[in-house]
């Protein structure tokens, strides 16, 4: 490809110049080092694959604009194809469009001479760059890529869908491939590609792969650095989000969702309360076990199998907003009540006396299946108060996610209980604590990065050899749904607490 001298010979040599000179963007040290290198393997056909991991927000989406605005305009006198495929077209590939379309129009060399083609063909002449879409329905085959093959956010991209129908469109041109992506998991197809190009590298020494961190970014821009830090301050450095999003960190697949360090944030080292205390914000969080005593399997079905596996089991957590949490709200777990074997009747009046006895702001409770009756009975009840939550696969892999999050930036809370004074309430936190060891997860490949978890079928205590429930974990969970009230402004208390709230709940607490 050599022998495509452009009309404009200083684009040849310095794409950096291109971009500051034509477009009005100088860019960042972190984001040269890329450019030169896929633009020497495709002006000089050395089909090299690059893998190219930015940090959130730091400049990827631009930097993929810029080159491809580049190559257009260097090889507009020749019919060089280009290809660039996304997770899905809306809104992924669609984005992709309309950022190369700003940069173009933006461009003094292509403002008036780039056309859009078939609605997805974007031309400069006669080189042209095609905007596919790689989710696992899409048709596809038929495209070639003669220059540059990219692949946006690979890690969200299946690997059979790259290998199938993605990968020949470069196969008999030798074209440079490019994977933008973010980090994930290792089985990605983003992750699979880097570990091919690091081999690669120890063979020949030629950069490949390019994988910054928030620290790269920071280093040229303070203000990114400050957002950074805010945000592990909000969710914590463990959280998928920061690992993945800022520092480039993969994380397992699968494996146990609550390692030792995630459970030792959990702990506040407080002495527990001993009922509800004046003046103090609560909220309820009921998972509802079915009458029949129901499973809900690791995607939220609920199932007729091992009847004796979970309870209905309730979490009251105290709820604090302050400058330290970032005015978000932190939850302490204060008390717990689980049932077993009592009608939906029985369990509505129960609940709704003790959320009355501790003047709950707000009741979360799980609405799956049979359980949507009792959530329409409590709503009657505690008007305004109650929130249903419905289990699927797609909603308890949020709440999943989201929980974590709560959990990682330090805003669950477990407090002491006196073993002999509150011995109920210490057993149930050791059954809370037992449930969270032997928590799994599995984090699907796609897009939705949906993730199944949940205590396994056969899961057993260490302690006493019996099954291990997750209706405490669950229960928990529910805290996530809290994250969108606005504590501000929430209506005043339900009623003034009797004298003595828990008078007759000795044996359910």
């Amino acid at each position: 490809m050599t022998q495509f001298i452009p009309h404009y010979k200083w684009l040849l040599s310095d794409p950096e110049r291109f971009a500051k000179n034509a477009s009005g963007i100088t860019l960042r040290k972190y984001q040269r080092g890329v450019l030169a290198a896929i633009f020497d393997s495709v002006l000089n056909q050395r089909g090299l694959c690059f893998v190219v991991i930015f940090p959130r927000q730091s400049g990827k989406n631009e930097l993929q604009a810029q080159l491809e605005t580049y190559l257009l305009t260097l090889f507009s006198r020749y019919p060089v194809e280009m290809v660039k495929v996304s997770p899905t077209l809306k809104p992924q590939a669609l984005n992709a469009m309309r950022r190369l379309e700003r940069t173009v129009k933006k461009n003094t060399l292509t403002r008036r001479i780039w056309v859009k083609e078939s609605g997805s063909i974007y031309r400069v002449g006669e080189a042209r760059i095609t905007f596919l879409s790689a989710a696992p329905e899409s048709s596809i085959v038929g495209a070639t890529a003669s220059a540059l093959l990219e692949v946006d956010e690979a890690q969200d991209v299946l690997s059979l869908k790259y290998e199938k129908d993605v990968a020949p469109m470069g196969a008999s041109t030798n074209a440079t491939r490019v994977f933008w992506g973010t980090s994930w998991t290792s089985q990605t197809l983003l992750a699979q590609q880097m570990r091919c190009a690091l081999e690669e590298e120890k063979r020949d020494g030629v950069r490949r792969v390019f994988r910054l961190t928030a620290d790269d970014v920071a280093a040229e821009i303070t203000a990114y650095r400050r957002h950074v830090e805010e945000t592990i301050q909000r969710l914590g450095r463990d959280h998928p989000t920061v690992r993945t999003q800022y520092f480039s960190e993969e994380i397992d697949g699968e494996g146990g969702l609550f390692p030792p360090r995630r459970l030792e944030r959990m702990r506040s080292g407080e002495p527990a309360p001993h009922g509800p205390q004046e003046g103090r914000l609560y909220a309820l969080l009921l998972d509802v076990a079915g009458e029949d005593e129901g499973v809900r399997g690791i995607e939220g079905a609920l199932s007729p199998s091992n009847p004796l596996r979970d309870a209905n089991a309730l979490t009251i957590v105290e709820i604090k907003i302050s400058d330290a949490s970032h005015h978000l709200p932190v939850y302490t777990a204060v008390w717990r009540a689980q049932w077993k074997g009592v009608s939906h009747t029985q369990l509505h009046h129960e609940v709704r006396d003790i959320a009355l006895a501790w003047n709950a702001r707000a009741v979360v409770v799980d609405a799956t299946g049979v359980g949507a009756g009792l959530a329409s009975f409590l709503d009657r009840s505690l008007p305004g108060r109650v929130t249903p939550f419905t289990f699927n696969t797609a909603s308890k892999s949020n709440l999943g996610w989201d929980f974590v999050g709560i959990v990682d930036s330090g805003r669950w809370r477990e407090p002491l209980f006196d073993p002999e004074r509150q011995p109920q309430q210490a057993f149930m936190q050791q059954e809370f604590f037992a449930q969270l060891r032997a928590c799994q997860f599995q984090v699907n490949e796609g897009p939705e990065r949906r993730m199944k978890w949940g205590v396994p079928e056969t899961a057993r205590s260490p302690e006493n050899g019996e099954l291990l429930h997750d209706d405490w974990i669950l229960s928990a969970a529910l805290s996530a749904v809290l994250e969108k009230v606005d504590w501000h402004t929430t209506a005043p208390a339900l009623i003034v607490p009797a004298p003595d709230p828990l008078q007759g709940m000795e044996g359910k607490f």
